[in-house]
């Protein structure tokens, strides 16, 4: 074999060998980059949805107006009932897309019953949620079961607001109020740009 003929194969070998060790970076990069987008997948199902068989349940103590023990995020709380409309549903503590699948979500920077506060409930509105919600009527009442007692409330108000309109769902610690609202139109399927808020004040029993 000839110097030539040999150079050849020389060159040829190392182009093969330099092509394979391309491929094999560029196949662990993709491998590097695909586990940590799945990794961060993993991460964001976790921060989104709760798993109940890894959640301890705390009971809450209402002592004066201020409440110890608050619950566990994710876990109910309290059931919710408008006999007017039939409407009972279970409230859970905070809000998720596993919450709002299961029930009635507590929005975590709002206050709780007998504390004083805003109290704000929000839901989906399928007819097994809050599909009835608009069917209440002012003058109605809304009781809320607690682990640590029972409060009622009155609708004293309702409206049809931008989803925007943070200021429509205001927290305050001046008086008790019960907010809760829904997607509007009710029979709206996908995002909705409106809310159906009703407006209770706890009743003094």
């Amino acid at each position: 074999m000839n110097k030539k003929v040999l150079n050849i194969l020389k060159a040829a070998i190392l182009s093969i060998i330099v092509a394979f060790l391309f491929v094999i970076i560029i196949s662990v990069t993709l491998i590097k980059i695909g586990k940590e987008k799945f990794d961060m997948a993993i991460y964001l199902l976790k921060v989104i949805t709760v798993n109940e068989s890894e959640i301890k349940t705390i009971d809450p103590v209402l002592q004066g107006n201020v409440l110890i023990n608050y619950p566990t995020y994710g876990t109910k709380y309290a059931t919710i009932k408008i006999d007017s409309i039939g409407l009972e549903l279970p409230v859970y503590y905070g809000a998720n897309y596993t919450i709002l699948k299961s029930g009635i979500a507590h929005d975590e920077n709002s206050y709780f019953p007998g504390e004083g506060g805003s109290i704000i409930l929000a839901g989906h509105n399928f007819s097994s949620f809050l599909g009835s919600l608009p069917k209440a009527n002012i003058g109605d009442r809304i009781q809320l079961e607690t682990t640590y007692g029972t409060f009622n409330y009155e609708i004293y108000d309702t409206k049809i607001v931008k989803e925007t309109d943070v200021n429509e769902v205001p927290i305050q610690d001046e008086k008790e109020i019960l907010m809760i609202y829904t997607c509007w139109p009710i029979n709206n399927i996908g995002h909705a740009s409106q809310r159906y808020v009703v407006y209770a004040n706890l009743v003094e029993e």
